[in-house]
């Protein structure tokens, strides 16, 4: 479960190339790693996100550069027009999530305060690969 931890840290990130540059607040310093099948498509082996409040996130530079696709009935993901790198997750039509959003970790300036936390969806987890590092693992979220 994610936890808390303090006052919340203005972070920053970008995608690969630089064209999409943003900051936000971290509440949390909780990295959570998805192994559902749509985020390892969207990945290509699972995705890493650190959770923070929606209306935090401030696109500093190349909002024209980010494009969003709708990737299900609820949520959409965000990510570089130029580069394609895979920024954003954003449950826009789910009451319980649509004030958060997930930011691709990979993306979040070095040093950040952060750690992996938990797995999700393992269930639907590659075949090609085990989960063995001893962190919680849920069927869903």
């Amino acid at each position: 479960m994610q936890t808390d931890k303090g006052p919340a840290k203005k972070l920053t990130g970008k995608c690969m190339c630089g064209a999409v540059a943003f900051e936000f607040r971290a509440d949390r310093e909780d990295v959570t790693e998805c192994h559902c099948g749509q985020c390892r498509s969207w990945s290509g082996h699972r995705w890493a996100s650190l959770n923070a409040p929606f209306e935090s996130l401030k696109i500093k530079k190349g909002d024209e550069n980010l494009g969003w696709f709708k990737s299900s009935d609820y949520a959409r993901r965000g990510f570089c027009k130029t580069c394609g790198s895979s920024l954003f997750w954003h449950a826009e039509k789910l009451d319980d999530y649509k004030h958060r959003i997930a930011i691709a970790a990979g993306t979040i300036q070095p040093g950040a305060p952060m750690a992996l936390s938990e797995h999700i969806f393992v269930a639907d987890k590659g075949a090609y690969y085990e989960i063995d590092d001893g962190l919680p693992q849920k069927d869903a979220y």
